[in-house]
């Protein structure tokens, strides 16, 4: 069941934006609540709207008419809606990073497609965190580490002994392969688990715990962030699926919502016009050549990611009459 609104509003980035003939799926009727009258449907129907039930606010039942047959609106978010969504996707990623290194979050797993900033945000803000282990020139007073890579369960025990204080984060970058293994999981979940103590067990003999002194069992406080391009909803293998499921119940799971070709351009044009190639001193001219350049191939590039255009920057830099001739021959696919 569909309905269209014949008057309405819902709070959009702190303004109140009029709904009036909009339709979207009906979940609930009206109810009142603390802040008055209001109206529960699906938001994640319309391009723009949060993809959850949304409460819209009207005056009375009859502000709104239902119908089987009232087509759901159909709206493109706007160039401008799509990157303040993103801005706001990575503000959040920061917050979270926050509050993961006061050990008010104990896990959180960040999805996204390469090259879009997803670690940059995370070491930005651990790294402020560490200003005064890096001034004072002391990298044993440093409560973060990021882990890239494979890794073994025994490994990923020892480095969780090493960062087990409550306000140490271990960042795994990429480390897909721990969320393949049963017994990296198993250690993972003793780590994240909601108890109010987190005790890890190693229950074999090992040299390898002997010689380096780490105990067969301890108490972790710490808090860990995964970084990985995997999709979770979009996981087919049932194996795959159930370890990430497992590890999704004790986390905190960001998607950061660039998934297509548009969204990975506007997020480019974004941090570009926030500054990222402020530091080459480019002309205005080069400056938007390059982002130009960028779009026009973007079906053609290798990988379409802030990877590239730092790349393409690099050439700019090192070939100023040349740039494009090189990056036709690094950075785009052949055929």
């Amino acid at each position: 069941m569909n309905i269209k609104l014949l008057e309405g509003t819902y709070k959009i980035r702190g303004k109140d934006v009029d709904l009036t003939g909009m339709v979207f799926p009906l979940v609930e009727d009206y109810k009142v609540g603390a802040r008055g009258g209001y109206v529960t449907v699906d938001g994640s129907a319309v391009a723009g709207f949060p993809a959850r039930n949304i409460k819209i606010m009207v005056s009375g039942a009859d502000c709104y008419e239902t119908s089987e047959t009232a087509k759901v609106t159909k709206r493109e978010e706007s160039d401008e809606e799509t990157i303040e969504r993103m801005r706001e996707r990575f503000q959040m990623l920061e917050d979270m990073t926050s509050a993961a290194k006061r050990g008010d979050v104990r896990a959180m797993i960040v999805s996204g497609p390469p090259g879009v900033g997803k670690s940059y945000g995370v070491e930005k803000v651990l790294g402020k965190h560490d200003l005064l282990a890096d001034i004072a020139g002391n990298s044993s007073l440093k409560k973060y580490e990021v882990v890239k890579g494979a890794m073994s369960a025994i490994g990923l025990y020892c480095k969780l002994f090493n960062y087990a204080d409550k306000d140490c984060v271990l960042v795994f970058d990429d480390c897909d392969s721990v969320l393949l293994d049963d017994l990296s999981l198993n250690i993972l979940k003793a780590a994240l688990d909601s108890k109010k103590s987190r005790r890890i067990h190693w229950n074999t003999d090992s040299f390898k715990l002997r010689n380096e002194g780490v105990p067969d069992s301890f108490e972790f406080k710490g808090s860990a962030i995964f970084i990985t391009n995997i999709k979770f909803d979009n996981v087919k293998s049932k194996k795959l699926r159930d370890h990430l499921e497992a590890l999704e119940s004790r986390c905190h799971y960001i998607d950061l919502t660039i998934d297509t070709e548009r969204e990975k351009m506007l997020r480019i044009k974004q941090i570009v016009g926030d500054g990222m190639l402020d530091e080459y001193d480019f002309s205005s001219e080069t400056h938007d050549e390059i982002v130009e350049y960028i779009d026009i191939n973007k079906k053609r590039l290798r990988e379409l990611s802030l990877r590239t255009v730092l790349k393409v920057a690099d050439l700019a830099r090192a070939f100023p009459d040349r740039w494009e001739a090189m990056a036709e021959n690094t950075v785009i696919r052949r055929g």
